[in-house]
């Protein structure tokens, strides 16, 4: 492999995060949580020190990106609430009320033809054991999507109201 060929392409999958300075892979690391950790396995993952990543970890906490759990050992963890407030703003900032509006109905119309097809008001609801063997598999991929699209609908809604009080007229 050139080097052109390793610039161009993703990083090897070892090695993730070797193009980044300490705070991205450190922050790239905490991304990829699924549970709380402490600094050590954070820095493990981010290729760093302790000391680097508890200083990171520290900073990443007092912005709210991730929560810090106090105990013996100190864990961090990603603040998911820091994410989809994050995404709710993005929407709200990148799309008018009316866009957002729209895409709340198409969700909604979404959402509704797949109560009707599985003639249950959520995901949760439907029984795949019900389903024939071949068919299963399909029915895991619509009800993930299904899933999706309810978080989704929920996500632009939130933009969608945040979007509206924003350009509401001021009584002052």
């Amino acid at each position: 492999m050139t080097d052109d060929d390793r610039r161009d392409g993703p990083p090897p999958f070892d090695r993730p995060f070797e193009d980044e300075d300490t705070k991205q892979r450190v922050y790239g690391a905490v991304l990829h949580t699924r549970e709380p950790m402490t600094a050590a396995e954070i820095a493990d993952r981010a290729d760093c020190s302790e000391e680097s990543s508890r200083t990171h970890l520290s900073f990443y906490a007092d912005l709210g990106i991730v929560i810090r759990h106090e105990g013996r050992p100190v864990r961090y963890e990603r603040n998911d609430d820091y994410f989809e407030w994050r995404r709710v703003n993005e929407l709200a900032r990148e799309h008018t009320v009316d866009e957002l509006q729209t895409r709340v109905s198409e969700l909604t119309d979404r959402i509704e033809e797949y109560r009707d097809e599985y003639d249950a008001d959520s995901p949760a609801k439907v029984d795949v054991l019900e389903f024939d063997a071949e068919r299963v598999d399909d029915v895991y991929v619509e009800l993930g999507d299904w899933a999706t699209v309810i978080e989704e609908r929920r996500l632009h809604e939130r933009a969608r109201r945040k979007a509206a009080g924003s350009t509401a007229p001021s009584h002052s």
